[in-house]
């Protein structure tokens, strides 16, 4: 990790010659022209946006890179997650060549998740394969999916099962967008940032515990160090697993439950990505403490702290919620191998791990347990 002045902070994701920057601080937005730039083929780009972020953060971005030399294209698709569909990458795609973009044209993802996740995956494969860049908006896009290359949509079966890896050419993360966020989206991508000390840093665990609600409130050191500790922490991981077949996985702790429950409720903005994941880490620890590797504290330590930061720990009531059902959802989980779940679970806060070894009865007893609760 690298200074690259007193407001902002710029990281490495280390891939060779794909390497790409992840640049962190206050107010980028309005330099992001000096800060691409070089790293665009051609001084034009198409940027995709959503209704919820365009009219905040569009004009903005167009007029900084307008004042770089650099032409802008645009298209604005609906918010929320069901965006992330088939016929909104089919829109995304159309709209870009309509405008005869060129394989050395950069798409701009602008936005959170749903519209990083789309334009990524619009630009695997228009023309074969465009660059694109990351800016995202929100605290959870900003720590998770803009870095590491995953784009994709999801499918009737299941969430991101269509996709492709196709790495950015840089993230740029301007801390100030925290301010719009509503508290909900906040709390949801909070969610993310806990993920990192739960799997692998109990230091920075503990340091959440402490300071997680300056970094809610928006503190401007605190959001910081949050998000550079999780951008560290996911950029030495792609780097060592770009295409998952490893150690990436682990960054999947709670998505496995979590996203049975995402498909349950369709996507509709009734549970968001980083509640369903808060859900899901709970149950993970709570499994890892019905097998006995964990200990009944650390998932104490881990139900209080969410609760106590607005998240959820137990489902939201729901009478077509069962564990069969979620247990169908996870069936169909992109980890599942051979017919064997995948999961991430651990051995204390810090200390997560991959395995097959669970027995599926085991599952369903916890997920039938936190339904009742």
């Amino acid at each position: 990790m690298t200074a690259a002045g007193a407001q902002s902070t710029t990281l490495t994701v280390d891939l060779g010659d794909r390497s790409y920057p992840i640049h962190i601080g206050a107010g980028l937005i309005d330099s992001c022209a000096g800060l691409l730039s070089s790293l665009l083929s051609q001084k034009r780009v198409f940027i995709v946006s959503d209704t919820n972020v365009a009219p905040l953060y569009m004009d903005k971005v167009q007029a900084a890179l307008d004042g770089g030399g650099i032409r802008s294209d645009t298209l604005v698709v609906p918010a929320g997650e069901a965006t992330k569909n088939f016929s909104q990458l089919q829109e995304v795609v159309e709209a870009m060549l309509s405008v005869r973009v060129e394989r050395s044209t950069a798409a701009i993802a602008l936005g959170g998740g749903v519209i990083g996740d789309l334009t990524g995956f619009a630009a695997a494969i228009t023309l074969r394969g465009m660059d694109f860049i990351q800016i995202p908006t929100t605290l959870l896009a900003q720590v998770d999916s803009s870095v590491g290359g995953k784009t994709g949509i999801n499918t009737a079966q299941g969430k991101n099962l269509a996709g492709s890896f196709h790495q950015p050419k840089a993230v740029l993360i301007d801390t100030d967008t925290f301010s719009t966020l509503p508290d909900r989206e906040r709390r949801a991508g909070y969610a993310e940032v806990c993920k990192y000390g739960l799997l692998g840093d109990a230091q920075f665990w503990t340091w959440l515990e402490k300071n997680g609600a300056a970094v809610l409130q928006g503190d401007s050191d605190a959001l910081t160090h949050a998000i550079s500790v999780s951008c560290t922490a996911k950029a030495k991981v792609v780097a060592d697993d770009e295409k998952e077949h490893g150690a990436r996985a682990l960054l999947n702790l709670g998505h496995t439950f979590g996203h049975a429950f995402e498909a349950e409720f369709g996507y509709s903005g009734d549970l968001l990505h980083g509640e369903a994941v808060a859900l899901g880490m709970t149950l993970a620890f709570d499994l890892s403490v019905k097998m006995g590797l964990c200990p009944g504290e650390d998932a104490d330590r881990v139900r209080r702290h969410l609760e106590e930061c607005g998240l959820p720990t137990a489902p939201p009531r729901s009478g077509n919620l069962t564990s069969a059902v979620l247990m169908d959802h996870m069936a169909q989980d992109k980890k599942v191998r051979d017919g064997r779940l995948t999961l991430i679970l651990v051995r204390g806060i810090g200390q997560a791990f991959i395995t097959q070894d669970v027995d599926p009865e085991m599952v369903k007893s916890v997920l039938d347990d936190s339904l009742a609760a």
